[in-house]
């Protein structure tokens, strides 16, 4: 499907009936390509991914009761590449720096290879009951992201106040091959230790409370859930009509422009 700047593409993924329209939009100064993916027993939207060049939009038709994930891939490069054995068909590598879903543009149920921002979705089954919904870093980061459904302050979640990649700690970077800071793991992510992932004998909120590097993400990202057991509950609950998913909302990138710059050849 051909995007040019500004059009919108409406992504019906062969849903029928009631649907939610969830509106996604690259505010980035870089391309990015969303990714879809659906909790158990629920179908896949969009094809699972595509792409979308800065400013564009696409509109994802998302059946009631859905539930599942959206999140942003950056770096990528879906070029085949050929095999040494001319009789097997071309392979993909590992096509993107952050959000990777096994080469694939559409992921098609996959899901993203952290770390990377997710938006966390369920969708509701009857107009009069509502959605649920939260941005979680408790795969980490790459990108910021608002959802927004309708008016109400109180259904919105805001993008951050800064890139947490421009003041991610060393041992949780992750960095391209010219080492620059692509994304941000997560404490669970980064050492797999049951008081960081909340498991275990850390298993209730009593147990696993905020680290420093929770701490560091929640007061950077104030509106995203930090940790499993982040408390009060950043999760929003809304009746919605629509929704609209923005990676890099208005305002951000004003104050760290110099770390956009690592995208612009992409």
């Amino acid at each position: 499907m051909s995007r040019s700047k500004g059009l919108t593409s409406v992504i019906n993924g062969g849903v029928t009936g009631h649907i939610v329209p969830i509106v996604v939009t690259n505010k980035c100064p870089f391309t990015i390509w969303p990714a879809t993916a659906p909790n158990t027993g629920h179908p896949v939207t969009a094809n699972g991914g595509f792409t979308l060049k800065p400013e564009q939009s696409s509109i994802i038709h998302t059946p009631w009761g859905w539930s599942g994930r959206i999140w942003a891939r950056t770096g990528c490069n879906f070029k085949a590449e050929s095999t040494k054995n001319t009789t097997s068909p071309p392979t993909l590598k590992p096509a993107c720096q952050t959000g990777d879903c096994d080469g694939q543009l559409e992921c098609n149920g996959l899901i993203g290879k952290p770390p990377a921002t997710l938006v966390e979705l369920t969708l509701h089954t009857d107009k009069n009951q509502p959605s649920f919904y939260d941005v979680s870093l408790v795969d980490g980061y790459n990108l910021p992201v608002s959802v927004i459904a309708g008016r109400s302050p109180d259904c919105a979640i805001r993008g951050c106040v800064r890139d947490l990649k421009g003041i991610c700690p060393l041992e949780l970077q992750v960095k391209d091959a010219r080492g620059n800071v692509v994304a941000c793991k997560s404490a669970c992510l980064a050492f797999d230790m049951d008081r960081f992932c909340c498991r275990n004998e850390y298993g209730s909120p009593e147990k696993c409370k905020p680290s420093l590097y929770s701490s560091l993400f929640k007061g950077t990202c104030p509106s995203y859930v930090s940790y499993a057991f982040d408390s009060p509950s950043p999760l929003v609950s809304c009746l919605v009509k629509e929704l609209y998913v923005t990676f890099c909302p208005a305002g951000w990138g004003d104050r760290h422009g110099s770390h956009l710059e690592q995208y612009a050849s992409y």
